[in-house]
C-alpha cells in the first residue's frame, strides 16, 4: 500500500524571528580565551621555582594520586623527555622541573655500526 505524500500548500502564518545575540565570544576571541588543559596546569606548577607537591596537583587536576604518579612518570618523564627533580620537605615531596626544555630533549639513543 503506497503512501501519499501531503502537499504543504501555504507558507507558516508566522514569520521565522531571528535569535536574540548573546555576549558569546566570537571566533577570534575563542582563540585567545582557549581552555587551560589539567596537563599544562601542571607543567606550569612543575616548572615555577618552588615546584609542586603530589597534593597540590591533585587538587588543581581532580585526579588520584595514582594517576598524578602515573603523568610525573609517563609523560613528564617519558614523552616529554623533561627532567624531573623531587626534594623532601618534612612530610611531603616537592616535585620540580630542572634545567632548560633544550637541554633534557638532547638524551638520545646511540647506534651502532657494524
Amino acid at each position: 500500500m503506497p503512501r501519499l505524500a501531503k502537499k504543504r500548500t501555504s507558507a507558516p502564518s508566522t514569520p521565522p524571528v531571528a535569535p536574540a545575540k548573546t555576549a558569546q565570544p566570537s571566533a577570534s576571541d575563542t582563540k585567545k580565551l582557549a581552555p587551560i588543559s589539567k596537563q599544562s596546569r601542571v607543567i606550569a606548577m612543575l616548572q615555577s621555582p618552588g615546584g609542586a607537591t603530589i597534593a597540590a596537583m591533585m587538587k588543581v587536576t581532580g585526579w588520584q594520586q595514582h594517576s598524578v604518579r602515573g603523568f610525573l612518570a609517563g609523560v613528564v618523564s617519558r614523552r616529554l623527555k623533561l627532567k624531573l627533580a623531587s626534594n623532601k620537605t618534612g612530610d611531603s615531596r616537592v616535585y620540580r622541573i630542572v634545567g632548560e626544555e633544550g637541554e633534557s630533549g638532547s638524551r638520545r639513543t646511540k647506534r651502532h655500526s657494524f
